[in-house]
């Protein structure tokens, strides 16, 4: 799932192409029109666009979107730059299978200002995170981190830049240890065995 530009998208291709990849990517579910559309147009890779616009509430978009991506069977969903938040439908259908990344170090510096609130706390170490979703923003049991320091010349593009880098690669990881390995959750804490 991606709103954006398709960077996380094409990473975890990238290692869906690889030989011996654990996983393939079975469909692209986006919101708006985006890079990742077109991503999935270029690969003939399923896609499925759904708006929150096209339905009378959130929560007929979130049964729609849960309904939707139950067709295409998945065995985890992953949100690539996702920029909509999964409501009760989506999750009840989903939940302990959704993977998120974020760019910041959890639980500090959620939302969708990760990187902007990070720099004007004027932290020296931010990062990256993936966690899997639960009904909160950005607060579900994490997966891994990867630090990524802050430099005095930074501007949110420099570092978020350097984050999505780290992003990329930490996220692909993620997706190939859960395929390969599965979760065990127990409360807040969420291990890769």
């Amino acid at each position: 799932m991606a709103s954006g530009t398709g960077s996380l998208l094409e990473s975890l291709l990238a290692r869906s192409d690889q030989q011996h990849s654990p996983f393939e990517v079975t469909a692209i579910v986006v919101d708006r029109d985006c890079r990742a559309a077109d991503i999935a147009r270029d690969r003939a890779i399923p896609l499925l666009d759904c708006r929150v616009s096209e339905f009378a509430d959130r929560a007929a978009w979130d049964t729609a979107l849960a309904e939707r991506v139950a067709g295409f069977d998945p065995e985890w969903v992953v949100t690539a730059g996702f920029m909509k938040i999964l409501g009760p439908a989506f999750l009840s259908r989903f939940g302990g299978r959704i993977v998120n990344s974020h760019p910041a170090l959890l639980p500090s510096f959620p939302g969708p200002h990760g990187v902007a609130d990070a720099l004007a706390h004027g932290v020296k170490v931010t990062g990256t995170t993936v966690h899997l979703v639960d009904d909160g923003v950005d607060t579900g049991p994490i997966l891994a981190q990867e630090p990524v320091a802050v430099t005095p010349d930074d501007t949110e593009d420099t570092l978020h830049e350097r984050i999505k880098a780290v992003e990329r690669v930490l996220l692909a990881d993620v997706v190939t240890a859960l395929v390969t390995k599965g979760v065990v959750i127990d409360g807040r804490k969420a291990d890769i065995p």
